[in-house]
């Protein structure tokens, strides 16, 4: 890959990326999230370009035309031109799963796995999530900013332009605030788009084991408040879980979101199923925008699902690192017609990842999906997944110049090529990362 002039550090670029050998568009005139065929359609042009000004997708065609094109030929010299050499260039990567306010990773749970402790075990011997909520309490909001940044970064360096980032590991009024407010401070330093969420009820934290009800007051009463006075989050998340939250104390949790303006995520059906009846019940009261692992979906509420547009976030890196064998049904999900999206679920205790395509590549030989139907879902279905399909997740003027450049000739070896990092280049809202 060569490029034509230096760049200007953090700033959007007036950038022409030309010579590509696949651009993977994602154009396509189905409404809504991708379901069914319409997963496959990646609407490839070959020998491909894509002008880029101000931040945004202005031109997309063929390399002959946009060199031919008169206003290309009086303003080139104030283009950065980037030739691709016939590598392989699509949306960049929508991870819209993560929880990256964390300060340690969590060493003694993974000897404990190995060992043949499971996770509700381990959980239940105070390891886990609760293992997570010292060091975040204690940290400062810098530290924990400075450990978001780099998460953020590590999945740039992965093809990543979008990422969703989780509060969670401090699980008290200030603590979930601070992580918040470092995500916050970390994305304003990060040339990508972060959206962030609300989880405050991630697990109930050890000094409210006995007042269960008191702590779910504390989460409807005074973070949801809070972040929403503070504009802190736009999503709120529950892990609803035998080891968690209860279906019912997800569902006054989510009452109050809705109350002060807040939209819905939740983690679901990862060890379990929940009760009868309340799949169904969220879908069609708090139109949640998407439901996270879905490993234990049943029938009936995968019928349920293909009815709406809440997005099916697979995340088979958590059930990779875990040793389960069991992984999310995505053939029968995307059979039934329920949109699905991946995401990488990083975070210190079940996935301590930032790479998407080892997510896809676990997608394909996991849980059998195409490499097409994998490269859709974790872009335009995961930006559908955070309801930012009118600027993310496909290669067309007016969506947000967000690209992600591969060193391979085909899009199938981007999940092909296992633990092995192709990324050359990103464009982040205009920014070309790493510097040329």
């Amino acid at each position: 890959m060569s490029t034509r002039r230096p760049l200007r550090p953090n700033s959007p670029s007036p950038v022409l990326l030309i010579n590509i050998g696949q651009l993977l568009t994602l154009r396509s005139a189905t409404h809504g999230p991708r379901r069914g065929s319409s997963l496959s359609e990646l609407a490839i042009i070959e020998d491909a370009a894509v002008l880029c000004l101000a931040g945004k997708i202005v031109s997309v065609g063929k390399t002959k035309d946009a060199v031919r094109d008169p206003w290309f030929q009086k303003n080139r010299k104030k283009l950065i031109e980037i030739d691709c050499e016939g590598q392989v260039v699509l949306p960049g990567f929508v991870d819209s799963h993560t929880h990256p306010a964390f300060i340690n990773p969590r060493l003694i749970d993974f000897e404990k796995r190995i060992a043949g402790a499971t996770y509700e075990q381990i959980a239940e011997a105070g390891g886990g999530i609760r293992s997570s909520l010292e060091s975040v309490r204690k940290a400062t909001r810098n530290r924990l900013a400075e450990n978001v940044l780099g998460a953020l970064r590590s999945c740039a360096e992965q093809g990543t332009t979008t990422v969703e980032a989780k509060s969670g590991y401090g699980l008290t009024l200030d603590s979930e605030i601070k992580s918040l407010e470092a995500i916050k401070q970390a994305a304003r330093l990060w040339p990508g788009t972060v959206v962030s969420t609300l989880l405050g009820a991630h697990a109930v934290p050890r000094e409210f084991r006995d007042h269960r009800q008191a702590y779910v007051n504390l989460v409807c009463t005074e973070m949801i408040p809070s972040v929403a006075k503070k504009k802190l989050a736009r999503f709120v998340d529950v892990f609803c879980e035998q080891t968690a939250f209860s279906e019912q104390e997800t569902a006054t949790i989510f009452a109050a979101a809705v109350q002060h303006g807040l939209e819905i995520r939740a983690h679901m059906s990862q060890l379990s199923a929940p009760g009868e009846g309340f799949i169904d019940s969220l879908l069609n009261c708090v139109q949640p925008a998407s439901l996270d692992h879905m490993d234990y979906i049943r029938h009936d509420e995968i019928c349920e699902m293909a009815k709406h547009e809440t997005v099916a976030t697979l995340v088979p890196g958590a059930n990779y690192f875990l040793g389960v064998e069991k992984y999310p049904p995505a053939r029968k999900l995307i059979d039934a017609g329920v949109p699905v999206a991946l995401a990488t679920d990083f975070n210190p205790g079940s996935s301590p990842t930032p790479s998407m395509p080892f997510v896809l590549s676990l997608a394909c030989t996991h849980m059998k999906m195409s490499p097409a139907e994998a490269i859709a879902a974790a872009t335009i279905n995961g930006a559908w997944a955070l309801r930012l399909p009118d600027r993310k997740g496909t290669i067309e003027p007016g969506k947000d110049a967000d690209l992600a450049v591969f060193e391979v000739q085909d899009y199938r070896e981007i999940p092909y090529w296992v633990a092995t990092n192709r990324c050359t280049l990103v464009v982040l809202n205009g920014v070309i990362s790493p510097e040329l």
